[in-house]
């Protein structure tokens, strides 16, 4: 998802119709953003606590959705 406020459309004109319509994927897409956040939190924190550094950035996919975080 962009950047860009969902409640408005590409003109800057206000869109509710097509907001409500995004608002569930919207809220499902922070969901996932958020547990990739904890994921790799937990990650670093056992990898840390095991006595190791982590050198490397950590890449996950999503099983559900194939989605690649980075």
């Amino acid at each position: 998802m962009s950047n860009r406020n969902p409640k408005f459309n590409a003109s800057g004109c206000a869109d509710p119709t097509a907001y409500e319509a995004l608002k569930p994927m919207i809220k499902e897409d922070a969901a996932l953003e958020k547990k990739v956040h904890n994921v790799v939190n937990c990650v670093k924190f056992i990898v840390d606590w095991a006595g190791f550094e982590l050198i490397g950035r950590i890449q996950i996919k999503d099983k559900k959705s194939g989605r690649e975080f980075r």
